[in-house]
């Protein structure tokens, strides 16, 4: 007996070297041995749940099939599905697929970088381009990686993930968190600004002109977006556990070490929509003519139609608008504002698309969606309903080897990924995990250019909400052009107004986010 316990000893202690020095595998690093009982659970789990357990698609926030997916694709392992699909095509209500062409384009050139030169963003989506800014900005990318801060996530995250965006030619969003020396190694920034002003703020909280002035000069800042709200938690600023707020994030953000640092609900800059139209004006003089944009979940429509009423006003618009999901989310976020507050991306991004349409302004404005990106098929789907481009942050996270551990808040991410605890932080080596966010963004773009060839289309700006089908319930299916009211340009001008806007634009006012009807 005694020899067996020896031998399991000895290689139970080779595993474990070998384990915490490989590089590849965070799981492993951090917990030698056990670790491997993961991948292997891993690897039975498909014979085991025809029996018990979950299906592919039951998971949530993200399915076993999408993660899978994310896994193969960030690792260039075969990405393929085998024995035809397991979803009910036919009694699913909410089922949504794309219409194909009897004659695809069999081959779309997809090139190494992941996309080819006529699949690129065309001209006219130059960021900045409608409006002439002095810094218009063009994205290499259809699909780019979404706010996430530094302190929400680990320094070897976001350089990985910085990292990754370079290779990948996409732009990577900083979160409200503010520039840290992580964000530094290439590629393009979006810098967000949200209530905390984390970056740019005095010693009160308050917005400076200076500091963000200096900040916004970084060449490798490309567009600066003002964050209204955000799907995790619409109606609350950010959280950020004191656990993470080391002396590195507190320096960054100009707050005190050790403590909760929870961002203000709203905006201190601004509080009314022409007030918001000034902020952004105000920002592009500070930035020397660099995109300007906001995010937002949307909420009451009319207080959206309020903003677009002082766009109209004021002359002054963004050069983008980044849609959120009630769906989306990163970090850590009350339930019940998680659960029950912002309206899904689909229905916020074809309101926000045609609320810019009917007053006339659309064409001057690109319009982002963010909220559960993960594959070619999301991205076709939200720019054939009303996108320009699309963001993705949590697939991002799966590419860096996130396994849906739902520990975000806790300080305790057993991959690295969302911890600022040194001892978790060194599973992941940023060498191998940021060709991992390239593989993953160059293969997604790859299966959205397929479904465009197979759809029998050359550009993206050729998708149309009728290019959709929604099964509404076991014996109908709809596009999506039939399901929603999309409008003529300037229709909100007109003297019979749509009716599907017609009570929120009458309570919209341009100077205020109060109603101007009784309720």
């Amino acid at each position: 007996m005694i020899p067996y316990v020896v031998t399991l000893a000895v290689v139970a202690l080779v595993v474990a070297v070998y384990d915490l020095t490989q590089k590849k595998h965070a799981i492993l690093r951090n917990f030698p041995v056990i670790g491997h009982f993961r991948y292997l659970l891993e690897e039975v789990g498909p014979e085991l749940r025809q029996y018990i357990v979950t299906g592919n698609d039951e998971e949530r926030p993200f399915s076993r099939d999408q993660r899978r997916w994310v896994y193969t694709s960030a690792k260039k392992e075969n990405n393929y599905f085998g024995f035809g699909t397991d979803n009910d095509l036919e009694q699913s209500t909410g089922y949504v697929v794309i219409k194909h062409s009897p004659f695809p384009l069999l081959d779309p050139h997809v090139g190494e970088a992941g996309y080819d030169p006529a699949y690129r963003v065309p001209a006219a989506k130059v960021m900045g381009g409608p409006n002439k800014r002095k810094k218009a900005f063009r994205p290499s990318s259809i699909v780019n990686v979404s706010g996430m801060s530094y302190g929400s996530l680990s320094a070897a995250a976001v350089e990985a993930i910085n990292r990754g965006a370079k290779l990948a030619g996409c732009w990577q969003s900083t979160g409200e968190g503010g520039i840290s020396p992580h964000h530094k190694h290439g590629g393009d920034l979006v810098w967000q600004l949200g209530t905390g002003y984390f970056g740019c703020r005095d010693e009160h909280g308050n917005f400076n002109d200076e500091l963000f002035a200096e900040k916004a000069a970084i060449p490798q800042v490309k567009m600066i977006e003002i964050k209204l709200s955000q799907g995790a938690k619409p109606g609350h600023g950010g959280i950020l556990p004191a656990k993470k707020v080391s002396l590195e994030i507190a320096t960054i953000r100009h707050v005190p070490v050790g403590k909760d640092v929870i961002s203000p609900p709203t905006h201190t800059a601004f509080q009314t929509p022409m007030e918001l139209c000034a902020f952004v004006k105000r920002l592009r003089t500070l930035s020397k003519g660099k995109p300007i944009g906001f995010k937002l979940c949307i909420g009451k429509r009319r207080e959206f139609l309020a903003i677009c009423k002082a766009m109209v006003e004021t002359g002054i618009t963004p050069d983008f608008i980044t849609v959120d999901g009630g769906e989306g989310g990163t970090g850590a976020a009350p339930l019940e504002l998680s659960n029950v507050l912002g309206t899904p991306l689909t229905d916020g991004l074809v309101f926000v698309h045609n609320a810019l349409v009917g007053v006339g302004v659309r064409d001057k404005i690109r319009v982002i969606a963010s909220g559960r990106i993960v594959s070619g098929f999301d991205i076709a789907h939200k720019l054939a309903i009303g996108a320009d481009l699309c963001n993705s942050a949590r697939a991002m996270m799966f590419a860096l080897g996130c396994i849906q551990a739902q520990k975000c808040n806790t300080n305790d991410c057993p991959t690295g990924v969302a911890t600022q605890d040194p001892d978790l932080i060194k599973g992941l080596v940023v060498s191998e995990k940021a060709p991992r966010v390239y593989n993953f963004q160059k293969n997604t773009v790859r299966a959205f250019c397929e479904l465009l060839g197979a759809a029998g289309l050359e550009r993206p700006d050729q998708l149309r909400p009728w290019h959709v089908i929604r099964r509404v319930s076991q014996t109908e299916a709809k596009h999506y052009g039939e399901m929603y009211e999309y409008l003529q340009p300037k229709a909100l001008f007109d003297k019979d107004l749509p009716k599907s806007f017609a009570r929120a634009w009458q309570a919209a006012k341009a100077d205020s986010f109060e109603s101007a009807t009784p309720s």
